[in-house]
């Protein structure tokens, strides 16, 4: 093969990177800026990435889900298999979202107006008995802070949430959501106040 073709090849290959770069970039971007804001209730776990620095570990509320919210929970099973389950939440008087419904594989119907489904992943072998709850993974269980701040964060977190007190303002992180259920980290929150928030790109 000619020097001449090797550099057109290579210049193909550079542009077809960056233009699937960009794409994924632009895809996430679209989807803080235009998704349905939604507010998480959040409780911590733990706190460093060698490779991306700090981060806070995120469980919510809706991590660990009644099994009687399931409306397809399949009969005769006593544990679940590793899948897809689309999670149905409403804004409650609080103004975190919670869940109202849930289902398995896909939802039986597009979310009414003022609830949003969020897209989730269950693994396998949580009990289905009645009484139990299953965990669900969103796609949004970490969140990235400058250096030195996540341990300070969840230490914080830990704290509020040991002593529970109603006055007590708690975390919670706006989430964006896509009309496929698609969740992304918009910002995390101390109360009202945002303490970080994502950047576009």
């Amino acid at each position: 093969m000619s020097r001449y073709k090797l550099v057109v090849v290579a210049a193909v290959l550079a542009l077809a990177q960056i233009g699937f770069l960009g794409w994924m970039v632009a895809g996430r971007a679209a989807l803080l800026r235009n998704g349905q804001e939604v507010l998480l209730k959040v409780e911590p776990v733990d706190p460093r990435d060698l490779l991306r620095g700090d981060y806070v570990r995120l469980g919510y509320e809706i991590s660990r889900l009644p099994v009687e919210l399931i409306a397809n929970l399949p009969q005769g099973e006593a544990t679940s298999v590793e899948g897809p389950i689309v999670v149905r939440v409403r804004k409650d008087a609080d103004g975190y979202w919670r869940a109202t419904s849930a289902w398995l594989g896909t939802a039986a119907a597009t979310a009414p107006t003022g609830e949003v489904d969020l897209r989730g992943n269950v693994q396998g072998g949580w009990n289905l008995t009645s009484g139990s709850t299953i965990a669900v993974d969103y796609g949004i269980e970490r969140f990235y802070v400058p250096e030195g701040e996540g341990l300070a964060i969840e230490e914080e977190m830990r704290r509020r949430n040991a002593e529970a007190e109603p006055e007590i303002r708690n975390f919670g992180v706006k989430v964006a959501v896509g009309s496929g259920g698609t969740a992304q980290i918009k910002a995390l929150m101390d109360g009202d106040a945002m303490l970080f928030e994502e950047p576009l790109y």
